[in-house]
């Protein structure tokens, strides 16, 4: 049931990651063209839908976010203040709607879009991830655990079949750019809700002695997924030329993931749903029999007893232990995107050919990116509990630092090659050991039991950032006036920035968790 439950694990990596390859054949497909003065009315068409569905995008999150400040304050204070961040949107919306768009003959201008666009296009999945993330707490309380799964498996197979023929299911009225973003945005939907779901899945049916064994193997998953999409899209890329690949090869990476989710969707037929959820909703014979199945005929009544007794938590309001838990909470899932890890996930590809790799190497050089991410994420996963939560977490910022620094030096003084590599692997090497799982384990440390649900906060908080940064990352590295100025190496000195910011964040402000029992974390926040 675990190893079930972990394939939605492994196509969060795997959906999410899989852009990697396909980022270059993409832009050749379905945005150099714009580049091309006899195709200007592509680029208007283009440029103006991509303008549309910014807006809906910037309301969509606008209107999570509302929900988490009327959750935290209140009816009353959360929807005057969800009001007028609408109007401030409003009014941000309609001034960049109304901004002229570029002229005819004006290809600076029209590339300064693009590049907003690639950005778009890369990062779409993650819009997504944020409308799943908001939707996994009602889903898993009204369909359940299991069924919220299935629906997780089902998004993630229309996605990689959308987004192999993206003109041929094109039932959007878009250009089929767009139509290849909508099935992409289904897919972080399917991501969202198994973020969420999955591990949910794990905890409640394991075991209690091996609980944490069993939940850590969502995170093991996760990254291994991501490696094995980059030996995918490597080994596609070998079956042809260039050409092909822009033209055909990337489809099938996209396609590809129709076997893990396919495999996914037909499996969970044949788990059950888990215990807790089965006696909320009043079916206890049932959830007996599960019981029995997991823990053996003679614990299976004692434990049905201890979730009959443990359904009804209390309700408190989230602000009841301060704001600092819920800052702390939402500065740890800022700082673990903002100190650049999806940008070297979604854009190595992109990286490795601005060093001077060709394609195939710039791919096979992804898959020892993703080999290293995952052998540190062992490293942590059997180190948390040893050396504690804050020295990881404050070493793994200082690695990424300096390495994200001197990385961005390297490319100013145009110097990409081999030291450009050791940088990108001792930063990954960083992020593995430190903020990729521990801050997972600190997110489920720090919330009290009674305000756990404050927890969506900073989860939203962190597709939110991851979003901001996919999205910028283009902008930033392919802007011609930077690229003249710091040569590549602008965007990586603020990820490195970040990762020094990071590091003084959790040395003065985030308390150690190593040894203490959730009920003394809670003390600890009543003292604060």
């Amino acid at each position: 049931m675990t190893l079930v439950a972990t394939l939605g694990g492994l196509l969060f990596g795997y959906d999410t990651a899989v852009v990697n390859g396909a980022e270059k054949s993409l832009v050749e497909h379905f945005l150099s063209r714009a580049l091309n003065p006899s195709e200007f009315s592509y680029a208007f068409s283009l440029i103006s839908q991509y303008r549309i569905l910014v807006a809906f995008v910037f309301y969509l999150v606008v209107i999570i976010i509302s929900g988490q400040i009327i959750r935290l304050l209140g009816l009353k204070k959360g929807v005057i203040i969800s009001l007028i961040v609408l109007l401030v949107l409003t009014l941000y919306i309609v001034s960049y709607l109304g901004r002229h768009m570029p002229a005819e003959g004006d290809s600076l201008a029209i590339k300064g879009f693009l590049d907003s666009v690639k950005g778009f296009v890369v990062a779409s999945a993650l819009i997504g991830c944020i409308i799943g993330g908001a939707l996994a707490g009602f889903v898993s309380k009204s369909l359940g655990r299991k069924k919220g799964l299935l629906l997780s498996a089902l998004a993630f197979t229309v996605s990689a079949v959308g987004a192999w023929k993206p003109e041929t299911f094109n039932v959007f009225g878009t250009l089929d750019v767009y139509s290849f973003v909508a099935y992409r945005i289904i897919g972080g939907i399917g991501v969202g809700l198994a973020s969420m779901l999955s591990p949910m899945y794990i905890a409640e049916i394991a075991p209690a002695g091996i609980r944490g064994k069993l939940v850590s193997w969502n995170q093991f998953a996760i990254i291994f997924g991501m490696l094995i999409i980059y030996f995918v899209n490597w080994f596609i890329a070998r079956k042809g030329d260039e050409t092909w690949l822009i033209n055909e090869g990337w489809r099938w990476m996209f396609f590809s993931g129709l076997i893990p989710s396919g495999l996914f969707l037909i499996l969970l037929f044949f788990v059950p749903e888990t215990p807790r959820f089965l006696v909320m909703k009043g079916r206890d014979a049932k959830a007996l029999n599960v019981l029995k199945k997991i823990s053996g005929e003679g614990d299976a009544g004692r434990i049905l007893e201890e979730i009959r007794a443990t359904l009804h938590e209390s309700r408190v309001p989230w602000l009841s232990y301060g704001f600092f838990v819920i800052f702390t909470g939402i500065m740890l899932s800022v700082f673990q995107q903002f100190v650049g890890i999806n940008v070297v996930l979604y854009y190595a590809g992109n990286i490795f050919r601005n060093m001077g790799a060709s394609t195939d190497s710039s791919l096979l050089q992804t898959i020892i990116v993703g080999a290293i991410n995952l052998l540190f994420t062992v490293v942590a996963i059997l180190s948390v509990d040893r050396f504690g939560r804050k020295p990881l977490m404050i070493l793994g910022a200082l690695c990424m630092g300096v390495s994200m620094t001197c990385l961005g030096f390297s490319f100013y003084f145009g110097k990409p090659g081999l030291l450009a590599l050791v940088f990108m692997l001792t930063y990954t090497a960083g992020f593995a050991m430190s903020w990729g799982p521990v801050t997972w384990v600190l997110l489920s440390e720090i919330f009290p039991n009674s305000i756990r649900g404050a927890m969506s906060i900073a989860v939203a908080a962190q597709w939110i950032a991851n979003l901001l940064i996919s999205w910028t990352f283009p902008i930033l590295n392919d802007n011609s006036g930077l690229t003249a100025m710091f040569n590549h190496g602008f965007s990586y000195w603020i990820y490195g920035l970040m990762g020094f910011l990071a590091a003084f964040f959790v040395w003065k402000l985030v308390p150690e968790t190593k040894g203490r029992s959730l009920e003394e974390i809670e003390k600890l926040w009543k003292k604060l």
